[in-house]
């Protein structure tokens, strides 16, 4: 029974263990879960273009056809070598033809599954969990120290370190997506090379909103009241193919800030230093809106839209219609910060 501990995910992923026949990979962060499949082919095959020892298959073709899985795993490539399955868009409707796989494994390949989100009760992730020569490796938005550890070694690789004034910049600016913060950091990168040092105005200069612009604007027009924000940040953010669970996770966290800023400053905290005490800190450019949606919020009115944001994940997993649900919840808490701002 193995489920990886975030701290060993990275380690595992470049060295998976000999028993491990297969390895779902799953998680909201898809630029993560990519990155960390990705290492677990190259452990097994430096080459991830090699067409004889990598196999790729989908949902709909191991469901079509379980036996092509153990047929694959069996297979002997030309020229020798371990060979990889890679399983693609998999989820609780393949978890049979797994079960009957990780049972009576064939051949020797590693299996490598793509699992995306997938919930506590998923049987796919009980199954890899549970089974005693599989592994279950989570991926989530990196945050506090690790996004600090990504952003300090992608800079090092290229020679630069970044000023604390920058890092904490760019901690309150990337994480959502794995992806997303390395393409970022290489335009950093490439804007301050040759210098050795990488200065909060580059990270101004340079850092988008692609990060999560369409998840921080979603999160920051609900809780500042702006309907008709929300309206078009919701609009963007699904015509880009953001979920609807990010979405509620990304403002579910949002709150959670509020409400542990909030309780700083009712402790007798002035709003400035209960924002620059969260971790990460307000991002720079966020400052403004953040501090109007405190004094917007009381403490229970937050804990309160908390729970309205997981009833709304809880329903959206049921296979309710999930951007119904989502924009009504968040145009909800909208319509109240908006009713609170008139009140003021």
């Amino acid at each position: 029974m193995v489920k990886v501990a975030p701290r060993d995910a990275d380690t595992k992923s470049s060295r998976p263990d000999a028993a491990w026949r297969a390895v779902l990979v799953y998680g909201p962060d898809r630029g993560l879960v990519k990155e960390r499949a990705d290492r677990l082919v190259r452990a097994v095959v430096p080459d991830p273009t090699d067409p004889f020892r990598i196999a790729t298959l989908d949902g709909k073709t191991l469901s079509d056809d379980p036996a092509r899985l153990a047929d694959e795993a069996a297979a002997i490539a030309f020229g020798g070598g371990r060979r990889v399955v890679r399983l693609r868009d998999i989820g609780d409707a393949q978890a049979l033809a797994l079960a009957g796989f990780l049972g009576d494994p064939a051949g020797d390949a590693l299996i490598v599954v793509d699992g995306g989100e997938l919930g506590p009760g998923s049987k796919l992730r009980k199954l890899f969990e549970t089974a005693t020569n599989a592994a279950a490796i989570a991926c989530y938005a990196d945050e506090g120290r690790d996004l600090a550890e990504v952003i300090r070694n992608h800079l090092s690789e290229a020679g630069l370190q970044a000023d604390a004034d920058a890092l904490m910049a760019l901690a309150g600016s990337l994480g959502a997506d794995r992806a997303m913060t390395r393409m970022e950091l290489d335009k950093l990168a490439l804007y301050a090379h040759g210098r050795g040092r990488v200065t909060l105005e580059d990270v101004e200069a340079v850092i988008g909103d692609a990060r999560t612009v369409a998840l921080d604007d979603v999160a920051l027009a609900a809780a500042g009241g702006d309907a008709a924000a929300l309206d078009q940040a919701l609009d963007r953010a699904f015509a880009e193919g953001t979920s609807a669970i990010a979405l509620l996770r990304a403002v579910s966290r949002h709150f959670g800030r509020l409400l542990q800023a909030r309780a700083d400053i009712d402790a007798g905290m002035d709003p400035d230093a209960a924002m620059k005490s969260l971790k990460p800190p307000v991002f720079f450019k966020q400052t403004g809106s953040f501090r109007a949606a405190l004094a917007v919020w009381p403490t229970a009115a937050l804990a309160r839209a908390l729970g309205r944001l997981a009833d709304a994940e809880a329903r959206a997993k049921q296979g309710l219609p999930q951007e119904t649900l989502v924009g009504q919840a968040l145009l909800g808490i909208a319509a109240e910060a908006g009713q609170r701002k008139r009140r003021r």
